[in-house]
């Protein structure tokens, strides 16, 4: 009996270590987290609303998913704070997860998006991104105006 409970104990070691020693470091490809696409409004602002169709300036700043990280973020990928605002129509020329999660906000707010691969980049990051294919990604967006 205590061989077997010794056996037992040491499988679930082996088993507790390996999981604890993979490869994944929480900021490489997400493929095997299965996190859906969400927003969380950490200020909410009192101005326009951006909606579809509609011009919109935005500060953001954008991680890699870690299911460890703090609010989940890993490595810093990119980020216009300090920098220049970006601007775009809602509903074209940036990923769908972005203007999914930048739709309803109002000037002044500030949104952090999940995004997932497949309302990200997918298995197709832009070439020298720092972003790998099917990577879950995190952004906190700031809406400075719209036209």
């Amino acid at each position: 009996m205590r061989s077997m409970i010794r056996k037992a104990v040491i499988g679930l070691v082996v088993a507790v270590a390996a999981a604890g020693c993979s490869k994944d470091t929480g900021t490489s490809p997400s493929s095997t987290v299965n996190v859906p696409f969400s927003t969380v409004d950490l200020r909410v602002g009192t101005g326009a609303e951006a909606t579809t169709g509609r011009g919109v300036t935005v500060h953001y700043t954008l991680w890699l998913y870690n299911a460890q990280g703090v609010d989940n973020k890993g490595t810093m990928v990119q980020t216009s704070v300090g920098g220049t605002p970006f601007s775009f129509t809602v509903g074209t020329g940036v990923i769908p997860g972005f203007s999914q999660g930048v739709t309803g906000m109002r000037v002044g707010g500030l949104r952090r998006i999940t995004v997932p691969p497949s309302l990200g980049y997918g298995a197709n990051p832009p070439s020298g991104s720092g972003i790998p294919a099917n990577a879950t990604l995190i952004f906190e967006l700031e809406l400075l105006a719209v036209q």
